[in-house]
Formats: structure tokens, C-alpha cells, sequence
């Protein structure tokens, strides 16, 4: 009897043992299998072919305080922003489309910043200048750095927005065409100039910002964005003018 007993014991714990063993083997394959199913669904979902965008720049510069913040808030937003601060460096939005991914690049308008503004022309497919419709004062200035921009950059489509149409002091589209000197580029090239008010969004002498950038987005299919060797020719060629002009 102790025999059959001693017997019982050892066939119990040899299939104890086989389970456990069996346990162990199938823990150890099936998780592998698991995990290479899903790497293998990884590397599928990496390699679907992501929906083709044309990535294009559109930089937005101006003069301090000219609105190209509220600006760049109401095209990528369609919400209309209340206030904002002077941008005192860069500022940026992505906007997607149908086959356009579009970022809206500011680069500040203080003295220090508008230095800087050719070395970002060699990315930019469209410029957007920005002019405050109540500042008759530094119209001058925005014309002198809004023509240094079209001898740096000749190929590149410029878009003026006469921005502050709501204000009762702002100056007619007319009067800041004039004021830029924008007939003597008539015969080089197209310059687009819109009224707009970032503030009070589509008011009666300005277009809505969502006009405005559908405008730009039909532009931005076809455009090409100005080789580097261009600028920087155009650019020597600016501060050889600005030597000469200082003898």
C-alpha cells in the first residue's frame, strides 16, 4: 500500500513538473510571436505612404506693431484675437490644406530684427508685408524696408496687407499704394495689396484674413520657393549699393 502511495506521489509531481515545464516553454514562444506581430504591424503602419503635402513658407513681415501676430492668429485660427503683445523674436503657425502644409513664419519689425530678415527669404515661397494703415508716420520706413525686400528677393510673390481698416485713421488702399511707391515695381513684377483688419475680421474696406489666405494657398500651389545662390547674389549686391551709396 505504502508502495502504491509512494508511487501516486512520484507520477503526481512528474506531471507537475511537466506542466510547469510546458507553462515555461509556451510563455517564452507565444509572447515572441506576439511581439513580432506587432512589429510587423509596426513597420506596416510606418511604411503607409503619408498623404503628399507641398511644404511651403509663407513669411510674414512688417514693421513693429503693424498686426502680422493678429494676423497670422486669425488666418490659422479663423478667431479673431483681442490683443498681443509686440513679437520681440519669431512667431509661427502650421496650417494644413489639401495638399499644402503651410507654415506662417513672423520674424519681429524692430530696428534689431529687420536686420536679420534677408537670411530668412531662402525658405519663403510668399511674402506677406504687413502695413499698419494708421501709421502715416513710418510709412516711409515701411516703404524703404518693404523695396529692400523686393531687390533681395525679385522672384518671390509679395502680398501687402494694409492692415487696421477698421480704425477711422487709417489710410485708404490707395494712399498706401502710394505711399509704398508701388507703381515704380509695376513693370517688374505683380504686388497684391488688400485692406484687412485683424481685429474686426471682413469689415467694409478690409478682406477677410480666410479671403487672404485662400488667395495665397491658390498661389502657393504652383510657386517655387528662390534658390539660395540668388539671394545670396542679390544680397551682395544690395550691400555693394549701400558701400557705394556711404563713398
Amino acid at each position: 500500500m505504502a508502495a502504491l502511495q509512494n508511487l501516486s506521489m512520484a507520477v503526481g509531481a512528474a506531471v507537475s513538473a511537466l506542466g510547469t515545464l510546458m507553462f515555461m516553454a509556451w510563455s517564452r514562444y507565444f509572447p515572441r510571436q506576439r511581439r513580432r506581430r506587432r512589429r510587423h504591424q509596426l513597420e506596416y503602419m510606418i511604411r503607409q505612404p503619408e498623404e503628399n503635402y507641398l511644404d511651403r513658407q509663407i513669411l510674414v513681415l512688417g514693421l513693429d506693431e503693424a498686426g502680422k501676430s493678429s494676423v497670422i492668429h486669425t488666418m490659422s485660427t479663423n478667431t479673431i484675437k483681442s490683443s498681443s503683445a509686440p513679437t520681440h523674436g519669431f512667431n509661427s503657425a502650421t496650417i494644413r490644406s489639401p495638399g499644402l502644409r503651410i507654415e506662417l513664419l513672423e520674424v519681429g519689425g524692430s530696428f534689431n530684427l529687420r536686420t536679420y530678415w534677408l537670411q530668412y527669404l531662402k525658405n519663403a515661397h510668399i511674402i506677406v508685408f504687413v502695413v499698419d494703415s494708421t501709421d502715416e508716420r513710418r510709412l516711409p520706413l515701411a516703404r524703404h524696408e518693404l523695396h529692400r525686400l523686393l531687390e533681395a528677393a525679385p522672384q518671390l510673390p509679395i502680398m501687402v496687407l494694409a492692415n487696421k481698416q477698421d480704425r477711422d485713421t487709417a489710410l485708404s488702399i490707395s494712399d498706401i499704394h502710394t505711399g509704398l511707391s508701388l507703381h515704380n515695381t509695376a513693370s517688374q513684377r505683380a504686388v497684391t495689396v488688400l485692406g484687412t483688419s485683424a481685429r474686426s475680421d471682413g469689415g467694409e474696406h478690409s478682406t477677410p484674413l480666410q479671403t487672404v489666405l485662400s488667395l495665397l494657398q491658390e498661389k502657393l500651389h504652383s510657386v517655387k520657393r528662390l534658390t539660395q545662390s540668388a539671394i545670396m547674389h542679390n544680397h551682395t549686391d544690395l550691400l555693394q549699393t549701400s558701400l557705394e551709396t556711404m563713398r
